[in-house]
């Protein structure tokens, strides 16, 4: 068993046949520990890019690479994926990112230039950002930097090559290895199947339609806050800002109110969520139920 801890730099691109922008490879480093934490093998290859005509302030500042570099040591991305495919071991490692963020933009490149959203050599991941964090006492909502991570874990970092990939992939393996627990990182590893990857890059959204083939907000159960008895529509529902709104009535507590349904479409299915206000007594008053 290998541990894969892989990295990537990617230059934000734009594609004209889509209208959307997207990060496009540029670099994959990776470092491959063997089941002692030892480094076994190391890799880098920068990709040559395919949508960018040219590289971002921002990347040029972060990672100094340049396209003379690119044009001269690059690689098509398929190539250079064959390459990074060959010398992992596929099956026979787990592989590591410091957060998923390098996961979704290898997902997205993949589909983009490859035709898949099936990472297929990966058949186990691990976030080692989110194992890091679970030794450090700090609020779990907000991710740790690598560079402090590694400051928290007393480990000597050269800032001046942070974020090339294989430098990175140096410093996350000095922390992995400051914490490692082999029991505990199990909990951490995730088996990749199709699933696992369509299930990352499914965006969910929220239904706008009131009746659809998933979903019919007229069939919503609709109880009273105050005497939890059934509540009569008076109003047909209607959409607003990617909500269903409509108005009901509880004859028990002679008191009508507004309803807000949202209905969120996952991976998993459809996540309902509601929200009932009482209406004051001057709109109830006025207020006349659709027939």
């Amino acid at each position: 068993m290998f541990y894969v801890i892989f990295d990537l730099e990617w230059n934000n691109a734009y594609d004209y046949r889509t209208n959307k922008g997207m990060n496009e490879i540029i670099e994959i480093g990776a470092i491959k520990l063997d089941e002692k934490l030892n480094i076994a093998d190391t890799f880098k290859q920068l990709v040559k890019p395919k949508l960018s005509r040219r590289l971002s302030s921002r990347f040029k500042n972060l990672t100094h690479i340049s396209m003379e570099e690119i044009n001269h040591c690059g690689i098509a991305f398929s190539d250079a994926i064959s390459e990074f495919e060959r010398w992992s071991g596929g099956e026979n490692s787990v592989f590591l990112s410091w957060s998923n963020s390098d996961l979704y933009v290898l997902i997205d490149n993949f589909k983009k230039f490859i035709g898949t959203s099936s990472v297929d050599f990966i058949k186990k991941y691990a976030d080692l950002q989110k194992y890091c964090q679970s030794f450090i006492n700090t609020d779990g909502s907000n991710q740790i930097s690598l560079s402090n991570c590694a400051e928290l874990f007393k480990i000597d970092v050269d800032t001046e090559n942070l974020h090339r990939a294989l430098e990175d992939c140096f410093v996350s393996a000095e922390c992995f290895r400051k914490v490692f627990d082999k029991k505990r990182f199990s909990n951490f590893v995730t088996e990749c199947d199709r699933a696992f990857f369509e299930r990352l890059v499914f965006k969910p959204y929220y239904l706008t339609k009131c009746i659809s083939e998933d979903f019919n907000v007229n069939t919503q159960p609709l109880n009273c806050p105050y005497c939890k008895s059934n509540m009569r529509i008076i109003k047909n529902y209607e959409s607003v800002n990617k909500c269903f709104r409509t108005v009901c009535e509880c004859k028990q507590c002679k008191k009508k109110f507004w309803v807000f349904i949202r209905a969120k479409k996952t991976y998993d299915g459809i996540m309902v969520s509601k929200k009932i206000n009482v209406m004051n007594k001057k709109k109830s008053r006025n207020f006349q139920p659709q027939n």
